[in-house]
């Protein structure tokens, strides 16, 4: 059992921070006050540094609605009231957290979980394959390729660029005869990024630089002149990262040419605040291009590169349904899609002819279609059956033919493949087994490791099942749950879901989640409402005035973990990021009593407002409009920030975040963690830690993922009773 918190912390509290403190300040929904009473370090309580509570208030649809925090939506970069509050904040938790012991337990084996060399799945260009790698020690992966022959040159590599590893290199495209590869660097978690021309024979850049650039595809024109790309104009000096985000478009850049010679390639300016992106067919022949409200449904269009002279081809416009292109044979364009088939199809359209066409290839089959490839002469499409992979193949006429015979039950990541060539890459992953490339004869139906995957930590010690429960309102929903083999009785869990915009949870390999595993504890992952797993109606169902459901469902979950004695009554922790964060924080408001610790992560917090900020408007399609009464009063409902409730005893919680995210600002969080600082919530504490010169995930140095890793499952294993050697 990890000791209690020790005296010796309260003491070193208070002296720093009884000035500031004195008082709790009044929370949103109740008020309590700081008094030193029992020396009893689970009853006493704390002493939180002092956060100011203004009288804003506002009205909505007769309501009145507070919001005392909004002081802290200010840049902490120019409003030093905000800086100084974090940083009272973050020295309180910092003092906090060096007393767990937990914390060396888990950075150590965090260190191992760590520890493999990471490759992405391959690109064949030129007769070179192009791939990233990542080694257990090195803060952002390298760019690699390999030639025929089998000899490897690092092409890229982010250490040179920055000293601290903030520097990464994310999206990024070899041009079709693998001369160039153009790639786009983000710098301190920032979703802005600048793109780049590496020339591969030479190994240096070429004077090609192209700015502001986000939310972008690299595709290469197929006689490498250049390639298309998405960005927004320039957001000009002194524009706050939290800013409205709107004219987003797709150019074309040629090589050798200043940013300023761009060519305007499609645009949305009678809907400014979509995001468009362009793909282009393996052939080249054909520009895909999307566009979206809500990250969810895109209107569909299509370019004949090879007739410029022609406008961009409307295909699907105003879609309810989802779209998605799997690639072309001839004039043929292969594409998933769920209409008529809410677990999605595969169908096909003639762009040859004058009119749009669609005849389905592949109907709907019995699981959901999440993915499909074009490789060799065959179509490989990945299914979840109750959430677990499976490839299926068909012919190009849509007839079955077999399945891949995968390594075991977990995930599918990512298939790489192209029409007329027999060699394809599939990266496969379970809770036991780390990414593994594997190279796939289409022809022969031969799968094998493309590289050996070994790793410093006894995954065969791991043993994972899959259970079943109903939600409250009778719902079967699955749960996948990993444990060491031979656990006996209940062990403290960490229950983990996301439940939006149709992202799924599979059972693939974390090396955060291991340790936990490794140390005696279970990690249950829950397939909640509002993913994809079971298709469209799974998300719709969790979505918009059906977002309930979604935290129905992890309720329902952490009940069945104690009914079932997976988990002891007071050691279950949940833990969610972005919107799983925002799953947390309504989970907690609303059933505190099921929870030992709470872990919200860049969490969407604040939910009357999140579209207020850099792109939170894209949201709206998924959560709903806060300017529409219904949905006003649905959000109101479950918002985090807005729902802390006083007089009732809640889990610890550890409120994270980065002060680089502008995806989902810091201030959701900062918000929600004045509110619970200020409300009688019961002895245990509310803190905040604040990741510097980080983002919302992308490009995170391995170090700080491990450091902020160690710290938030001390944190919970102090408050579940995971006990630790």
């Amino acid at each position: 059992m990890v000791p209690l918190i020790s005296r010796r912390w309260f003491g070193k509290a208070i002296c720093a921070f009884a000035v500031l403190a004195g008082t709790h300040r009044t929370g949103l929904a109740g008020e309590s006050t700081a008094k030193e009473s029992s020396p009893n370090p689970d009853t006493r309580p704390i002493v939180y540094p002092g956060t100011k509570r203004d009288a804003v208030v506002e009205t909505h649809f007769g309501v009145s609605v507070p919001d005392p925090y909004r002081w802290l939506e200010g840049d902490p970069r120019t409003d030093m009231e905000v800086a100084a509050w974090i940083d009272s904040q973050q020295g309180f938790t910092t003092n906090y957290l060096s007393d767990l012991p937990g914390r060396d337990v888990f950075r150590r084996s965090l260190a191992s979980t760590f520890d493999y060399v990471r490759v992405g799945i391959p690109q064949k260009s030129g007769g070179r394959y192009f791939f990233t790698r990542r080694a257990g020690d090195q803060n952002q992966p390298v760019l690699v390729m390999r030639d025929g022959a089998g000899q490897e040159r690092i092409l890229i590599d982010p250490a040179r660029c920055s000293k601290d590893g903030t520097a990464a290199f994310v999206e990024w495209r070899a041009s079709r005869d693998g001369a160039r590869v153009a790639y786009a660097v983000q710098d301190g978690g920032s979703d802005w990024r600048t793109i780049h021309v590496l020339d591969v024979t030479t190994g240096k850049p070429t004077s090609d630089v192209v700015q502001w650039a986000r939310f972008t595809q690299i595709a290469w024109a197929n006689d490498g002149s250049g390639f298309y790309y998405s960005r927004y104009p320039d957001p000009g000096p002194g524009v706050a990262d939290a800013a409205g985000l709107i004219n987003h478009a797709v150019y074309f850049h040629r090589i050798g040419t200043p940013q300023a010679e761009d060519t305007l390639f499609f645009a949305t300016p009678s809907k400014p605040g979509r995001l468009n992106s362009a793909g282009l067919t393996a052939d080249g022949r054909y520009a895909i291009i999307y566009s979206t409200d809500d990250l969810v449904h895109a209107d569909v269009s299509v370019v004949d590169l090879e007739r410029r002279d022609q406008p961009p081809r409307v295909l699907i416009e105003n879609a309810a349904d989802r779209w998605s292109a799997i690639g072309n044979v001839g004039t043929k364009l292969l594409l998933m899609a769920t209409k008529g088939a809410e677990r999605s199809k595969i169908v096909s359209v003639d762009l040859a002819a004058s009119k749009s066409m669609f005849i389905d290839l592949v109907p709907e089959q019995d699981s959901h279609l999440t993915g499909a490839y074009i490789a060799g002469d065959r179509i490989l499409a990945i299914y979840f059956v109750d959430a677990k992979s499976e490839i299926r193949r068909f012919r190009l006429d849509g007839s079955p033919d077999g399945v891949v015979d995968l390594p075991g039950t977990g995930m599918v990541r990512a298939v790489f493949g192209e029409l007329e060539n027999p060699e394809a890459f599939v990266v496969y992953a379970s809770f036991n087994q780390p990414d593994t490339v594997y190279r796939y004869d289409v022809e022969t139906g031969q799968l094998g490791a493309w590289v050996e995957t070994e790793i410093d930590a006894d995954l065969t010690s791991i043993t994972v099942e899959q259970r079943f429960f109903r939600s409250k309102d009778g719902t079967r929903v699955p749960m996948f749950i990993a444990r060491r083999k031979g656990t006996v009785g209940p062990v403290p869990t960490l229950l983990t879901g996301y439940g939006a915009f149709g992202s799924s949870m599979p059972p693939g390999y974390s090396a955060m989640l291991t340790p936990w595993i490794l140390q005696g504890g279970a990690v249950a992952i829950v397939n909640i409402r509002g993913g994809g797993e079971y298709g469209a109606a799974w998300h719709e169902a969790g979505r918009g005035l059906n977002k309930q459901n979604s935290f129905d469902d992890m309720i329902s979950a952490a009940e069945y973990l104690r009914v079932s004695k997976m988990a002891p009554p007071d050691g279950v922790a949940i833990y969610g990021d972005s919107a799983g964060g925002l799953m947390v924080g309504a989970v907690v408001n609303q059933r505190p009593d099921l929870f030992a610790a709470a872990l919200p992560s860049v969490g969407v917090m604040d939910m009357l407002r999140f579209d207020k900020f850099t792109g939170g408007a894209l949201w709206l399609g998924e959560y709903g409009n806060p300017e529409r009464e219904a949905d006003f009063r649905n959000l109101l409902a479950f918002s985090p920030y807005h729902n802390v409730r006083a007089g009732k005893p809640y889990p610890a919680i550890l409120v994270t975040t980065a002060d680089a995210d502008n995806r989902v600002v810091p201030a959701h969080s900062f918000k929600y963690l004045a509110a619970l600082q200020a409300a009688d919530l019961g002895p245990r504490p509310r803190l905040l830690r604040v990741d510097t010169g980080a983002g919302h995930g992308t490009g995170k140095p391995t170090i700080k993922v491990i450091e902020e890793a160690a710290d938030m499952l001390a944190f919970a294993a102090r408050w579940t009773g995971l006990k630790l050697p």
